[in-house]
């Protein structure tokens, strides 16, 4: 069966299930918090608690792919089958991998998440452009052919990103700029809203850069970071209805209580929609 264009799902999933995406990200202390161990067995029920809880009813779940490495092999298994349930479920899975090389190698990694078939095909990944935005060509055309999405890093919630990503290059473009004009380039007449998509944290001041990519905008630091729902209309302006809020720890704390995820997760929607109306 061939996909639509993930912009198009994700349009559709984010006016039917509302503005939200949870991360999966099983980190040692929230495994403890959970009170199972952090094990390959205590993974997999942290994610398949997380995927029965929320993948019927949010638009997107990103599983962060290194908690999963962690345990090697049968940590990856893990992450395999919590992708197959959750978009068997209904979610759009966004792979948090943020991966990044060139030539044959960006090419091995587009197709570990982007390849239809693959155990790990994903409804979209997040990638580092910081090779250089040509050098995510391969998961691009990759991406394209198999109506998947692709999120490249450009102004994250870290305050580190700053030194790379508001450098400014040589023809006196910020980085940030560059990448962001570049995605917009790759989503131009794309309807309702294009495949490629960027990385802009809820936590900055000012984003100081043009977000109209006509694309999706993943905005991190919701919560235990300290931005809110209410800022984002004055982090994004315009484009606040392209935005994909995540949310993880703030939603994950309430775990592992299948009722208590999902009025986690309602909440924070209602609460984008309260931002936005």
């Amino acid at each position: 069966m061939t996909l639509a264009p993930f912009g198009a799902r994700l349009r559709h999933a984010l006016d039917t299930r509302g503005q939200l995406c949870v991360g999966i990200d099983p980190h040692a202390s929230l495994l403890a918090a959970w009170g199972v161990e952090d094990t390959v067995a205590g993974l997999e029920t942290f994610s398949r608690t997380v995927v029965e809880a929320l993948a019927d009813r949010v638009a997107v779940l990103k599983p962060q792919a290194a908690f999963y490495e962690r345990f090697g092999s049968r940590g990856v298994a893990v992450l395999e089958r919590s992708v197959e349930e959750a978009r068997a479920a209904g979610a759009l899975v966004l792979m948090d991998a943020k991966r990044g090389d060139i030539g044959s190698t960006m090419a091995a990694y587009a197709e570990a998440f982007l390849a239809p078939g693959s155990p790990l095909f994903s409804d979209a990944v997040t990638v580092s452009p910081y090779l250089g935005f040509g050098s995510l060509r391969p998961a691009l055309d990759l991406a394209r052919a198999s109506g998947a999405g692709v999120f490249a890093l450009a102004l994250t919630s870290n305050p580190e990103g700053a030194e790379v990503q508001r450098a400014v290059g040589a023809d006196g473009e910020p980085v940030a700029a560059s990448v962001l004009r570049q995605l917009a380039e790759e989503n131009a007449g794309a309807e309702p809203l294009g495949s490629f998509g960027a990385v802009v944290g809820a936590t900055l001041a000012d984003a100081g850069v043009d977000l109209a990519i006509n694309g999706p905008l993943l905005a991190p630091g919701i919560g235990a970071q300290g931005a809110t729902m209410a800022d984002l209309p004055r982090v994004f302006g315009a484009s606040v209805r392209n935005v994909v809020p995540s949310v993880s720890r703030d939603v994950l704390k309430h775990g592992p209580s299948v009722e208590a995820l999902r009025s986690a997760a309602d909440r924070f929607v209602q609460e984008y929609a309260e931002a936005v109306k």
